[in-house]
This record gives C-alpha cells, sequence and structure tokens, in this order.
C-alpha cells in the first residue's frame, strides 16, 4: 500500500463530514461540526494551516556532509521524530462509525510506537475509556501520553484515572485545558493555577497542559508546576477569530523556552511544516486529524508510511537548510527573522 492508496481508502469509511482532502487545510469543512471543522466562521482552521505555509525557509548547502539525526529525547524516550499524533476523540460523532475510540487507539498508539513517535489519547466521561487507553499504553512500554478533559470537578472520577495513570506510569500525562470552550459539552470548566498545581502534585509523571496561547498562560503553566505546554486553539474548534498558533508560538518560547517543554499544534501537516515550528522554538509537534486519516485508510500500515513520508520531509529540509540535527535549528533558518 502507497500513502496516496491509503489516503484514497480513507475517502471510503470516513465521514460524512471529513472530506479526507489531498491537504487538510479547512477548506472543504470550515465551520461543519460536529465533523472536523473549526467553531464560528471556521477561520481560525484554515488560519492555523495557512502561518504555517506563509513561512519560508532559508537554504543553505554549504555545510559539513554529516548524517542527518531527526531524533528527539523527552521525558526518558527517544523517538524517532519530533512528532506526537495529537489527542481526538468523539469518533463516531465526527468521523463516522468505521472506529470507536477503542479501536482507534488499538492502532494509534502502537502504530505510532513502531514509526518511533508516540501518540497522545484522550478521555472520556466514562473512565474506562482512560483505561483501556493506559492499558495499550502500558502495551507500548509507555510510550503514550493520556490527555485529561477537564470535566467539572468529580473527585472519585479525577482520582481514579489520576491512580490509573500513576500505576501505569507513561512517558508523561497532559489535560487539555482549552476544552473548555468545546460546543459539545456543557460539563466542562477552566482551572485556576492552584487547582492545575494540585492535580500535577497529584501525578508522579511530567505533565503538559495543553491549550496554552499566550505568554501570560505559559508562564501560568510554569507556576504551576507544568513539565511541558502545548501551543494549541484546539484546532480552531473552541474559539472563533483567534491568533493561529505560529503566531503566538515565537513569544511565548522566548518567555519560557529552557524552562518547560514546548508543542505546538494547529495545521501542520508536512516535515517542512515541523521544520518550521521546531525553528519557531518548539521542541516537538502535535497532529491530529491526518492520524485519523491514515489510521481509518489503513491502520497501522498507514501511520507508518506517513511517518515516512513526515521523516523524509524534514530531514531533507534540515539538509537543504544546514541542520544536521534537531538542535541545530534556528529561527535565523526561516526567511525574515
Amino acid at each position: 500500500m502507497t500513502y496516496q492508496e491509503v489516503l484514497e481508502n480513507a475517502k471510503s469509511c470516513v465521514g460524512p463530514y471529513c472530506k479526507t482532502c489531498p491537504v487538510c487545510n479547512g477548506l472543504a469543512c470550515k465551520n461543519k461540526m460536529p465533523g472536523p471543522g473549526a467553531k464560528g466562521s471556521g477561520s481560525v482552521f484554515i488560519r492555523n494551516y495557512q502561518k504555517w505555509q506563509e513561512l519560508c525557509v532559508n537554504m543553505d548547502t554549504i555545510h559539513e556532509n554529516v548524517p542527518i539525526d531527526t531524533h528527539l529525547e523527552i521525558f526518558g524516550k527517544t523517538l524517532e521524530l519530533p512528532v506526537f499524533a495529537a489527542p481526538i476523540r468523539s469518533l463516531h460523532l465526527h468521523y463516522g462509525d468505521k472506529l470507536d475510540n477503542d479501536a482507534y487507539d488499538h492502532l494509534l498508539i502502537p502504530g505510532c510506537h513502531k514509526a518511533g513517535i508516540a501518540a497522545f489519547c484522550g478521555d472520556d466521561k466514562d473512565p474506562v475509556v482512560m483505561d483501556n487507553a493506559l492499558d495499550v499504553i502500558a502495551g507500548e512500554g509507555g510510550v503514550g501520553i493520556p490527555t485529561l478533559t477537564p470535566w467539572r470537578v468529580d473527585e472519585d472520577l479525577l482520582s481514579r484515572k489520576l491512580k490509573k495513570i500513576n500505576e501505569t506510569r507513561p512517558m508523561a500525562a497532559s489535560i487539555a485545558i482549552d476544552a473548555a470552550g468545546l460546543p459539545f459539552f456543557t460539563n466542562i470548566q477552566s482551572y485556576s493555577v492552584a487547582e492545575l498545581r494540585e492535580v500535577i502534585s497529584r501525578t508522579e509523571v511530567p505533565f503538559i497542559l495543553k491549550g496554552v496561547m499566550t505568554v501570560q498562560g505559559a508562564q501560568k503553566a510554569v507556576e504551576a508546576g507544568a513539565a511541558g505546554i502545548v501551543v494549541s486553539n484546539h484546532g480552531g474548534r473552541v474559539l472563533d477569530q483567534c491568533p493561529a498558533t505560529a503566531e503566538v508560538l515565537p513569544a511565548i518560547a522566548d518567555a519560557v523556552g529552557g524552562k518547560i517543554k514546548i508543542f505546538v499544534d494547529g495545521g501542520i501537516r508536512t516535515g517542512i511544516d515541523i521544520f518550521k515550528a521546531l525553528a519557531l522554538g518548539a521542541d516537538a509537534v502535535l497532529i491530529g486529524r491526518p492520524f485519523i486519516n491514515v489510521t481509518y485508510g489503513g491502520g497501522e500500515e498507514g501511520i507508518r508510511l506517513y511517518v515516512e513520508k513526515l521523516t523524509d520531509e524534514l530531514r531533507n529540509t534540515m539538509l537543504m537548510c544546514g541542520a544536521a540535527k534537531l538542535s541545530d535549528i534556528r529561527r535565523s533558518m526561516l526567511f525574515g527573522f
């Protein structure tokens, strides 16, 4: 099976809302929700993608001829590529009936691990969904990151999930604080710094806050004791008319880079996009919707083919811009910086 064959196969089983476009840029689905579109006008999904395309890289091929190394050491694990599959839930609601949350996790988490990357997995009100995902992560030696949804405080439910996380020992855990704006749920809450600090203090693995879009938010994450943040607007699905992640990433990286790990998502589709994100200050990226397409269209083989594509694109960009390893990637490798 080829990557293109995987995408063609996905067209027959992802739906009815996702169009499995050749380029996942938000133009076709726009504000169609349920489905993969964005909130309100749908412009934030499109903006996320477009801002990466507006960045240009500086070609510089006068350098030593050395092997290109895309490995990332993070939270005690070695990844072949600085890429994570983003957490996605409500598969039936948004992407059709072929896979439910459990079936998706059983393909995505091992598929990503075998391909040399790791997957974030989502949450559900039913704790069994998180339990099952953590069991799959445990089977992969802890390579995976469970992502809590900030349901209104239910101490018994939260305690059960944190206990399972601590028993399973994934490489890290996270909470999608940006989920407070999801239009499909009315039982989501925001968290104060003190409340986040309390949750983090009960977690025995590195903890990541997903949904930071300002310098102030990043500084609050540091104050709360987070080990990392994901610069994310939830794919444009929680707030209309906010900036793209590429637009806010540099200032956030300048403010807290080196203090915590910085991830970024939103419209990242190719290896060259990954290069741009790292140049702006990210340690790694999250990619969401394309992993739906390749998992639905090709299972673990589809995941492998997509990761191979990303790897080839990133290596070629690093070669052509003079970066032998990830730490060599600098903001000056982007045109105009």
